[in-house]
């Protein structure tokens, strides 16, 4: 039988104006789809004007001016209504999707349903919800004590991944998802006798753990920052601009 990281799975990711759930937009956006690996994936890109100016900041990281946004990038609505459809279609086909930092790509594209079609990420998964792998959360699980950052760039490299054109949506969900199969293969003793269902409902609690212990070493710090412990995606709504 074959396991569920050697099997289909889908990956997402955005790019954006911003750090801030709430408030940011996503001004690009992929959903690859992958049978097995080595397989060649189907990918889906959307580019986005977000109806804001981009910051200069984000533009440095993901190279999308304002000026090229609002030559090429579609409105929001239909393009935000397009991509929980199509995760809705991978959640219904029982496709695992791997998400990079689930509760940041996936906050952010629930509060742009909210803003431009005014729905919900969750409307569209009422008869399939998602089943997510986070790649951030499965490493810091099963090797908790490896020092270093772990943002997809580190992740790459110690799973030995190529991530061509970083900060592109497509290439950072692709090589999401083969950092999955990696984890997946390198901790296959602890992980292959899991269903990826089994392993959401797993990586909520390892999620919150670990906020938790980061919580504690900011406070230890005397930093007032705060960790938020849902995941795949954070619920609670504040005041967005």
């Amino acid at each position: 039988m074959t396991c569920w990281y050697e099997g289909p799975l889908a990956a997402f990711d955005t790019e954006t104006t911003g750090v801030d759930v709430e408030s940011d937009r996503i001004v690009s956006a992929a959903i690859v789809v992958q049978d097995a690996p080595g397989c060649r994936p189907r990918v889906t890109r959307w580019l986005v004007n977000p109806g804001v100016p981009v910051p200069a900041g984000a533009t440095e990281v993901h190279g999308l001016t304002d000026e090229h946004l609002q030559l090429n990038g579609r409105w929001p609505a239909p393009a935000m209504e397009e991509i929980a459809r199509l995760l809705g279609d991978q959640a219904a086909m029982g496709r695992p999707l791997v998400v990079m930092n689930a509760p940041f790509d996936l906050t952010l594209l629930d509060r742009e349903l909210r803003r431009h079609r005014a729905s919900s990420l969750g409307h569209y998964l009422e008869r399939s919800p998602l089943c997510v792998l986070d790649p951030r959360v499965l490493d810091k699980h099963l090797d908790r004590y490896r020092k270093g950052r772990r943002t997809l760039t580190d992740l790459c490299a110690h799973y030995e991944v190529t991530l061509d054109g970083a900060h592109d949506a497509a290439a950072d969900a692709q090589a999401s998802l083969d950092v999955v199969r990696a984890v997946g293969r390198k901790y296959a003793s602890r992980l292959e006798r899991l269903s990826p269902a089994e392993l959401h409902t797993l990586q909520a609690v390892w999620h919150a753990a670990q906020a938790r212990g980061l919580q504690a070493w900011f406070a230890r710090s005397g930093s007032p920052e705060t960790v938020d412990p849902a995941w795949p995606m954070r619920t609670e709504l504040r005041e967005a601009a």
